[in-house]
């Protein structure tokens, strides 16, 4: 499984509704779950964003989908990052000619 780094910030309509945040978070994990993914982690964060999470997923086109049915929902608006181990970094370099 490929990680991943989402970051988001919430939109004017999931500040209104944020009492809503804990049930969005549980259909969210929800919805990882149905794709064959899984959220490893969520951290509410200070700063220029209000939520991280590190995620798996078995390749980016299932991340991508998350990724948009999360934001289609207008609570938050989302940049998702593709992670690379040390490990899988290293690698990576090695192959470099």
């Amino acid at each position: 499984m490929s990680e991943y780094i989402m970051l988001f910030r919430y939109t004017q309509q999931g500040l209104q509704n944020i009492k809503d945040a804990p049930n969005r978070i549980k259909n969210i994990k929800k919805l990882f779950e149905q794709n064959g993914a899984k959220v490893k982690t969520l951290y509410a964060v200070l700063g220029q964003y209000d939520t991280v999470c590190i995620a798996e997923a078995p390749d980016d086109e299932t991340m991508a989908k998350i990724s948009l049915q999360i934001s289609a929902q207008g609570n938050v608006k989302g940049e998702t990052l593709r992670a690379f181990s040390e490990e899988q970094t290293v690698k990576l370099i090695s192959q470099i000619s």
